[in-house]
């Protein structure tokens, strides 16, 4: 693996005559500036359901944070009745875009869309076959390039995105993953991808682990103490029969003053989410108590660091020239 510095200086390759860049001038001066993240995601509104309240986090405390979505959701569902119209569906590409314009302004963070289109969500038994030309039918050098190059130019320190399975099984999620372990790999390699500039490693790789047992469990229990509905009681009892394996988690962000930012980050993808829906059954202040963290498996590291961990940045903050 070739030596790579982790100064600040984005966007070029670093050399020790090269001094790093200052940092954004709104975070001079904040705890995390010269820090940088990079969030994976297969579709517009994945940036505001996983992991949000860590992204503005991080931002708040000055970190440059990035969100890559590889895909403009152009066959995603109307799952908002309320929006459920012939003028939405004929425009469905163009307002997920500014959907996400929305969601982004909301968080704080950067976002490009990586430019591949939607593969929809297969249904049937056996399902149809996948479009032609969707993401989840290219080629994996080919899925990948896009955002080999994005992480040589932004240089992130930290990356997240989904586990093997996607966090479930949509077949864009599912490649999502695989492109995000492609290009963590390859970044570092002058030898791959040689025309995406110049090498950089990214140094830890985090999984979202965001739907797991045990914190429905406790948002389940906090919420009948205070004597409200949960609507959580149907998953838990069919976890019971046969509860899904989970991934094991390393790091738990704590971000829990954040959670009604990330509510009105999701609700900007308005297509997408139902206000009605049980997203928004557990108050934040309520979710605050019974489970304040947002979690994740470190899947790669290439510094040393002791687990658990409450901070994606542990291990790195004393290696960057800030």
């Amino acid at each position: 693996m070739p030596a790579v510095s982790h100064d600040n200086t984005a966007g070029r390759a670093a050399t020790p005559d090269t001094p790093p860049a200052p940092p954004r001038p709104s975070a001079a001066g904040l705890p995390d500036a010269g820090l940088r993240l990079l969030a994976v995601h297969a579709h517009p509104d994945d940036e505001s359901s996983k992991g949000a309240a860590t992204m503005v986090r991080y931002v708040r405390a000055g970190a440059d944070v990035l969100v890559a979505t590889l895909t403009g959701g152009e066959r995603g569902d109307i799952l908002n009745e309320a929006m459920d119209r012939p003028e939405v569906r004929a425009n469905l590409p163009r307002i997920r875009r500014e959907e996400m314009a929305r969601a982004r302004e909301i968080l704080g963070v950067r976002q490009e869309f990586l430019g591949f289109v939607d593969s929809g969500l297969p249904e049937g038994d056996p399902p149809p076959p996948l479009p032609d030309g969707c993401f989840a039918l290219q080629k994996l050098e080919d899925a990948a390039e896009p955002l080999v190059r994005l992480v040589r130019e932004f240089r992130p320190h930290v990356m997240l995105t989904y586990d093997e399975n996607g966090g479930y099984p949509h077949p864009d999620h599912v490649k999502c993953h695989e492109v995000t372990i492609e290009a963590f790999d390859a970044a570092a390699d002058p030898d791959r991808y040689p025309d995406c500039g110049a090498p950089w490693q990214p140094l830890k790789l985090y999984y979202f682990a965001t739907f797991h047992r045990a914190r429905f469990t406790a948002l389940h229990e906090e919420m009948q103490r205070r004597g409200l509905e949960s609507p959580y009681a149907e998953w838990l009892a069919e976890w019971e029969e046969g509860p899904p394996k989970g991934l094991e988690i390393t790091t738990r962000v704590p971000c829990a003053e954040y959670f009604t930012v990330r509510d009105q980050a999701l609700l900007a993808h308005a297509t997408q989410i139902d206000p009605e829906s049980t997203w928004f059954a557990c108050p934040p202040e309520v979710a605050a108590v019974a489970w304040p963290t947002e979690d994740y498996h470190r899947a790669r590291s290439v510094v040393d660091t002791e687990l658990p961990e409450d901070d994606l940045f542990a291990g790195i903050r004393e290696m960057v020239n800030r």
